[in-house]
C-alpha cells in the first residue's frame, strides 16, 4: 500500500544560519517514523541575506525539498499561506525556520493525527524569551480569546498539523486579511493539543519586535472580533445617559440651592470628553474600514518570484 504523504512547510525570513540545521533536524525526526513519506517546502519571504542560496543548496541534493521564493516580504501570514497552498500531502505541518519549535514534536502531532484528529495544535507551555515579551504575549492570547467570536486556544502559535480536508477548507477562504491561527480555529474540525517548551533562538536575530507583535495583534482583533465596535455603541449610550443625568442634577442644584453654574468649565469638559471619545470611535471604525479596503482590492496574499521545484511540485 502506498504510504501517505506529510508536507512540512518551513517558514523563513533572514534565516541563512538556520536553513541547513532546520533541514537536518527535520530529516532526523522524520526518519524516526518511516510509515510516511515526507516533503519539505521552504518558503523564503523576501530575505535580504543568503537564505535563498542555502535553500537552493538543499534542493539540489534532496528531491523531496522545494523552495518557494516570494517577490518581497509579504509578512509571516503570507509565508504560511504560500506553504499551505503548495502542500500536496495528506497532512501539512507548519514549521518556523528559526528552530525555536522542536521538530521532534511533529512525531507527537502525527500520533494524534493517527488517532483521528484533523487539527493538532502545539501549545507553548514555556517560552524562552524576555520577561516583558513573555508577559505581553500571554496577555495578548488571553485578551484575544476573551473578545474573539471564535474559540482560539491560548499560547498557540503557527506550529500545528492539519489534515488535508482542513487544508482544503482554509485554501477556499477568500479573505486577504489573513490570520492563520484564527482561520484554523474558524473552520472547525476535530482538534486536539500537544504541549511543548519553545526553545530560545540559537542562531541569527529575530525579525519580530514589539511593533510587529502589535500589528499581528491588530490583525487578529479586527479580523475575528466585533467587540471594539460594540464597545463604541455601549460607551456612546453610557455617555449620553450620564450626560443627561448630569444636566438634570446641575439644573436642580441651580434651581433648588442657587449653585452658580460655571459655563466655561462645563464647555471645556464637554469638548475634551466628547472629542476624545469621537476620536477613539473614528479610529476603531477606521481600522475596520482599512480591512474592508484591503479585501475589496482583491490583491493576492503573496506573489511568487521563483519556485525551485522538484517532482512533487510538478502539478502546481
Amino acid at each position: 500500500m502506498k504510504k501517505k504523504l506529510i508536507s512540512i512547510g518551513v517558514i523563513c525570513f533572514n534565516e541563512e544560519l538556520n536553513v541547513a540545521p532546520a533541514y537536518k533536524e527535520l530529516v532526523e525526526v522524520t526518519n524516526k517514523n518511516k510509515n510516511y513519506n515526507y516533503d519539505f517546502i521552504f518558503v523564503d519571504n523576501g530575505s535580504t541575506d543568503n537564505t535563498r542560496e542555502e535553500i537552493r543548496k538543499i534542493t539540489k541534493k534532496d528531491k523531496g525539498v522545494a523552495g518557494i521564493f516570494l517577490s518581497r516580504n509579504f509578512g509571516n501570514e503570507a509565508s504560511i499561506q504560500a506553504s499551505l497552498d503548495y502542500a500536496q500531502g495528506d497532512a501539512y505541518v507548519c514549521f518556523e525556520g528559526d528552530l525555536q519549535d522542536p521538530a521532534n514534536i511533529i512525531l507527537s502531532f502525527i500520533k494524534e493525527w493517527e488517532r483521528g484528529f484533523d487539527v493538532v495544535v502545539g501549545i507553548r507551555t514555556k517560552i524562552a524569551d524576555t520577561f516583558l515579551m513573555t508577559k505581553i504575549r500571554k496577555l495578548y492570547y488571553r485578551i484575544f480569546r476573551s473578545i474573539s467570536n471564535i474559540e482560539v486556544p491560548v499560547d498557540a502559535g503557527s506550529f500545528a498539523l492539519l489534515d488535508k480536508k482542513v487544508m482544503n477548507a482554509i485554501k477556499k477562504l477568500p479573505e486577504k486579511h489573513r490570520f492563520n491561527r484564527g482561520l484554523r480555529a474558524w473552520v472547525g474540525f476535530k482538534t486536539t493539543y500537544v504541549n511543548y517548551h519553545r526553545r530560545p533562538r540559537q542562531r541569527g536575530k529575530s525579525s519580530y519586535n514589539l511593533l510587529g507583535y502589535i500589528h499581528h495583534a491588530e490583525k487578529s482583533f479586527y479580523g475575528f472580533s466585533y467587540l471594539p465596535l460594540d464597545i463604541i455603541v455601549y460607551t456612546g449610550l453610557l455617555i449620553v445617559t450620564l450626560s443627561f443625568l448630569f444636566v438634570i442634577i446641575y439644573l436642580f442644584s441651580f434651581i433648588l440651592f442657587g449653585q452658580k453654574i460655571e459655563v466655561s468649565k462645563l464647555i471645556i469638559f464637554s469638548i475634551v470628553l466628547f472629542g476624545g471619545i469621537q476620536l477613539l470611535a473614528l479610529s476603531i471604525i477606521g481600522k475596520y474600514i482599512q480591512v474592508i479596503v484591503e479585501e475589496t482590492k482583491a490583491r493576492p496574499v503573496y506573489i511568487v518570484e521563483e519556485i525551485v521545484k522538484n517532482s512533487f511540485l510538478d502539478k502546481k
